[in-house]
């Protein structure tokens, strides 16, 4: 169990040593609860609703979360690829001005907590809960035994009032915004869509790596990152993309995700190659955000440098179009 002040300092329950591990005495919260994997639309929906209904009755907004997805110990073989890993969901809480999380170790002996359990240990005497905001389609304890109306009359007998609020849709759309339906769309390489569920440009985040150096030996330099395990990514393809760079500054960029069909025919997992655009300098080592922004292209496979050359400049020539305007 983590239990922090935002900013985030990350205390790891078990091996704490100063006992804090639920709110200070005197802070009543209002809070929500869930995965919240991409802090999308929907989510931000609930998080909007629990900041507004605390600062109208004097609450702290906190959420309670967990350090993996639940169905990655309920379920490991369909656990679902993550949207957003602990340091983007940490950034995401923060912008949107949550003062407490409550990070839950999710192992087999949290799975076999009752609905009513959770409650009064986690809700009540940890975050000394008052208010407790989520959707509608809420479940949580054992087996999924508790429910938001199971919640209602928990609130009744200990103390707190209970909102479970509908399920966010976009205009028009066939079903809810949620984390399943925005990797959907990521697989589908439907970026856009993507990103007007996530209400944001999907974002990946990992460590530049050495790679074969063709890209500068044929005048289109990359900076590559390798795919981070259990972490969603988009379909494979040419991409307009923002850079961010471990200093804070942003570069426009065109990235391809892929197997790299030209030069390795026998490629056994994809790799991102971002080309930042009007820039050269030596990122190995950095630790970069990417934010993609549109899809140009899908991956294929061309007869040589020279041909790969005319596709990447008008690749380069089409995200720097979309990313400036």
């Amino acid at each position: 169990m983590v239990f922090a002040r935002l900013p985030i300092l990350l205390v790891v329950m078990q091996i704490l040593t100063d006992g804090v591990d639920r709110v200070p005495e005197g802070v009543a919260t209002a809070v929500s609860v869930g995965a919240y994997d991409g802090i999308h639309q929907g989510h931000r929906t609930v998080l909007g609703a629990l900041s507004r209904l605390a600062a109208e009755r004097d609450l702290a907004p906190g959420v309670v979360t967990f350090d993996q997805h639940p169905a990655s110990v309920l379920r490991p073989e369909n656990a679902p690829l993550l949207l957003t890993d602990h340091e983007q969901r940490i950034d995401l809480f923060t912008e949107i001005g949550i003062d407490y999380l409550y990070l839950l170790q999710f192992n087999e002996q949290r799975a076999e907590t009752s609905d009513r359990d959770f409650v009064a240990d986690v809700l009540v005497d940890r975050m000394n809960a008052k208010l407790i905001v989520v959707g509608s389609n809420f479940h949580f304890g054992k087996a999924r035994s508790g429910s938001v109306d199971s919640l209602r009359d928990f609130g009744d007998e200990m103390g707190f009032e209970v909102i479970g609020m509908d399920l966010f849709a976009e205009d028009d759309a066939v079903e809810p915004v949620s984390s399943t339906v925005i990797r959907r769309a990521l697989a589908g390489g439907d970026i856009a869509a993507a990103n007007a569920m996530l209400g944001r440009a999907y974002e990946v985040r990992g460590q530049v790596i050495q790679g074969d150096q063709r890209g500068r030996t044929i005048g289109f330099p990359t900076a590559n990152v390798a795919f981070k395990p259990g972490q969603a990514w988009p379909a494979q393809g040419v991409y307009a993309a923002w850079v961010t760079l471990e200093d804070g500054r942003r570069v426009t960029a065109a990235v391809n995700i892929g197997m790299r069909p030209t030069f390795h025919q026998h490629a056994e997992q994809p790799l991102l190659e971002a080309h930042l655009i009007d820039f050269d300098e030596d990122l190995y080592g950095q630790k970069l955000r990417i934010e993609f922004v549109d899809f140009l292209r899908s991956e294929r496979r061309f007869a040589g440098i020279d041909e790969i050359s005319e596709q990447l400049k008008k690749d380069v020539d089409n995200a720097r179009t979309v990313l400036r305007g």
